[in-house]
């Protein structure tokens, strides 16, 4: 019997199947790029997974988020954050080192969220953060590739 594909409104989902769900999309993104990701049972030094290039030398720490944040025990772990922006119908994806990053808004470290230790997020990016994060866009690749199959 056939399966029967039925596209999900990811709205229905619930965090843990939110989350499952962005790891999922990331990946294929990534892949196009030849990080092979892994995921990670529970957070590891602050990583839901780790992305590899076949280089055998680029190893990442990743934390996915749903937006822009920063958050003190992510500081001094080398460790990326990567989110999903679908604000203004951009869908682009981002990675940044959160160190360095953090560095770049200052105005953060002093912040009262900050002072409390909680986790500082952007809900939407203004056109400054937009700018800011453009070094960390992960790049669309055309989705019509050639692909040459031997022996067909």
């Amino acid at each position: 019997m056939p399966i029967a594909f039925r596209e999900i409104l990811y709205s229905n989902l619930n965090g843990c199947q939110q989350e499952a769900y962005n790891f999922q999309k990331l990946s294929g993104v990534l892949a196009d790029f030849g990080f092979i990701t892994i995921p990670l049972s529970n957070d590891w030094n602050g990583a839901d997974f780790l992305a590899q290039l076949p280089d055998g030398i680029t190893f990442l720490k990743v934390q996915l988020k749903s937006r822009l944040t920063f958050a003190k025990k992510y500081c001094g772990k080398q460790l990326h954050v990567c989110f999903r922006d679908s604000g203004g119908g951009s869908d682009s994806w981002y990675m940044y080192d959160h160190d360095e990053l953090l560095e770049q808004v200052p105005k953060i470290k002093e912040s009262e969220t900050w002072r409390l230790g909680k986790p500082y997020h952007f809900p939407t990016l203004s056109q400054d953060l937009k700018d800011l994060l453009k070094p960390y866009l992960i790049p669309r690749l055309s989705p019509v590739r050639s692909v040459g199959v031997e022996g067909i």
